[in-house]
């Protein structure tokens, strides 16, 4: 398994960090995902998918708030992914973050695992 690190992005707010995991790109958002922060995560979701990386799973663990913006974020890379060929899966959001997709309906439209190993083991996602 290749776990190198392909970058990262950091406000006082936000950190992103974005690895390798075989043929995905793993990009994790830690803190508040708003409209201050978003293109902290829009600019390495785009950067993925501009080198190749159909597969983008994202890792909200540690993802602490978000907002309507950063929802767009997500929703943007879903379509740019789905348009290569690929997707977008989320894993292992907490419940206030988790909220928010339940209230806008957007939890339909991704692939949402419990934990990141098991978005990973997916390969139909």
């Amino acid at each position: 398994m290749d776990r190198g690190t392909v970058g990262s992005a950091q406000s006082g707010r936000l950190l992103v960090e974005v690895r390798e995991e075989g043929s995905s790109a793993v990009v994790t958002p830690a803190g508040e995902l708003d409209h201050h922060t978003a293109d902290l995560l829009r600019e390495p979701l785009e950067d993925c998918l501009a080198k190749g990386f159909k597969r983008l799973v994202i890792d909200c663990a540690r993802l602490e708030f978000c907002d309507s913006t950063g929802l767009n974020v997500l929703l943007g890379a879903r379509l740019k992914a789905e348009a290569a060929g690929g997707g977008v899966t989320l894993a292992g959001m907490q419940p206030v973050v988790a909220r928010v997709f339940e209230i806008t309906g957007a939890d339909a439209v991704f692939t949402v695992h419990d934990t990141l190993q098991a978005a990973l083991a997916d390969e139909s996602s």
